[in-house]
């Protein structure tokens, strides 16, 4: 497998969305959580989505709870804080693991094809950041400590 779009994952309503609907366009996939020291990188992440959706970019939001329990709300309370806190546009999926066993099969392959500091598969913590170029193709992994700005250039490179 060599791109994301052979996976389907759940949207937040728990509905099976095919990757292969975002074809050509360029992803920025991440691990979210509402009660995290970086969860103000919404805000970030949303200005990226508006300076970038017509061009063909999308953010994919995955909240995760496997850190700290830093997302504990069902998938319509995280909707609800996105909306009230940060009123996001993008896509929220549907709460998953990124770690162990039950690591949803997308964030497993984003690991391989992108791995960590030192060669680390596993995810440090929330809000790690993969960009994917628009045949599907991960090019970069991000560290939660990147701040979503900080990925423009990145981003305006894939887009042309």
């Amino acid at each position: 497998m060599s791109n994301i779009y052979q996976f389907t994952v759940k949207n937040n309503k728990e509905e099976t969305i095919e990757l292969n609907q975002f074809t050509d366009k360029v992803l920025l996939i991440v691990n979210t959580a509402s009660n995290c020291g970086f969860t103000p990188q919404y805000q970030g992440l949303q200005s990226l989505h508006d300076s970038f959706q017509t061009n063909g970019f999308e953010v994919l939001a995955f909240p995760c709870n496997q850190f700290k329990q830093q997302e504990s709300g069902n998938n319509e309370e995280i909707q609800q804080f996105c909306d009230l806190h940060f009123n996001i546009k993008f896509p929220l999926f549907d709460k998953i693991d990124v770690n162990g066993s039950n690591a949803h099969p997308l964030f497993s392959f984003l690991k391989q094809q992108a791995p960590g500091i030192l060669g680390s598969k596993s995810i440090k913590w929330n809000f790690t950041k993969f960009l994917v170029n628009r045949k599907g193709e991960v090019v970069k992994r991000y560290a939660p400590t990147t701040k979503p700005e900080a990925i423009t250039a990145d981003i305006e490179k894939l887009l042309v």
